[in-house]
């Protein structure tokens, strides 16, 4: 059975097939399989740990190819769930010059939307070592009642609960809408990976360690939180330890999927190196360096390359890349 298992999105991202264009210049569009949870799957699954993910999409072509792709890329896909009365949800991406995505969504309502806690596989849930999750599937009902269910499961069983808030506007009714979903998930997560313009939200500040420090006091339960910097690195820290990693020079491609390999990288050094949340609050400073040096790694290989899921590393070229350092 799965060690990790990841709820939530997976769509299709059209990606423009002209870089620095916005969505409206773009001459046509490439589908991509994509969403960050099943983003983060695949990278665990690449990255040599067992993975399942938990969703909904369309019972159409696009569902179809996105089972078809976590599957061929290692990830069980036996609890996904496809519905005949709405579609699988599209993103249309734009991406600047530099790389960095912009995005409009389709979803009205998409497949992932309509996951209900039925729908929830609770059979391979029980079994996670480590349930990942994020803010998008907290948006819109019946997918936050099923959301919320499996995060009780996770609880119930001991898994380790990882929460990225992977902040959309662009899907928010209102930015206090959006603030509520972020802020839910966060009273569930033991761990929490964030990136600087998601802790200024959730925070209002811009300084990590000082963001991060407001993040313990207000989420007692959190035992490690990680925020990253782009191509300065990453901030980490548990209650007792904090530390960072500096970034990794590449010749960026685009970052989409970027923090997506980030998680998928950190929670495989977080099986390897802990077995449950106590474990985790109590890494030693060597054990932190090594997981977020790895980490960067998988983030910063990512960059280099196009796509999200063809772009994630495996175990061994993360290795490799570590090796040149």
């Amino acid at each position: 059975m799965a060690e990790v298992v990841c709820l939530g999105e997976a769509l299709i991202d059209m990606v423009a097939q002209q870089k620095g264009m916005t969505i409206q210049e773009a001459k046509g569009f490439s589908p991509a399989p994509g969403g960050a949870p099943a983003n983060v799957a695949v990278g665990v699954a690449k990255l040599g740990v067992r993975s399942a993910f938990l969703g909904k999409v369309g019972a159409d072509p696009f569902g179809y190819l996105l089972r078809d792709t976590l599957h061929a890329n290692g990830v069980d896909v036996g609890g996904m769930r496809f519905d005949e009365s709405s579609r699988t949800a599209l993103a249309f991406v734009a991406l600047t010059k530099e790389g960095v995505p912009d995005f409009i969504f389709y979803r009205n309502p998409s497949a992932d939307m309509l996951y209900e806690p039925g729908d929830v596989d609770t059979h391979r849930l029980r079994r996670a070592r480590i349930f990942h999750f994020g803010s998008i599937s907290l948006l819109d009902e019946p997918v936050r009642s099923a959301t919320l269910y499996a995060l009780q499961i996770a609880r119930e069983t001991g898994a380790l609960i990882s929460y990225d808030p992977n902040m959309r506007p662009a899907l928010w009714r209102s930015e206090e809408d959006g603030r509520q979903a972020m802020e839910t998930g966060l009273r569930y997560a033991d761990v929490l990976k964030l990136n600087e313009t998601e802790l200024q939200f959730l925070t209002g500040v811009a300084t990590p360690e000082v963001g991060v420090t407001h993040l313990f006091a207000r989420y007692p339960q959190l035992v490690l939180a990680a925020v990253t910097l782009g191509e300065k690195g990453c901030y980490y820290a548990t209650p007792a330890v904090s530390g960072a990693v500096a970034g990794i020079p590449v010749e960026v491609v685009e970052t989409v999927g970027c923090g997506d390999a980030f998680v998928a990288a950190m929670l495989v050094q977080l099986r390897k190196r802990a077995r449950g949340r106590d474990s985790v609050r109590n890494l030693s400073a060597s054990d932190l360096q090594r997981t977020f040096l790895y980490a960067n790694a998988a983030g910063a290989i990512t960059a280099t390359r196009h796509g999200a899921i063809p772009a994630l590393p495996t175990d061994a070229e993360v290795a490799a890349t570590l090796e040149k350092m």
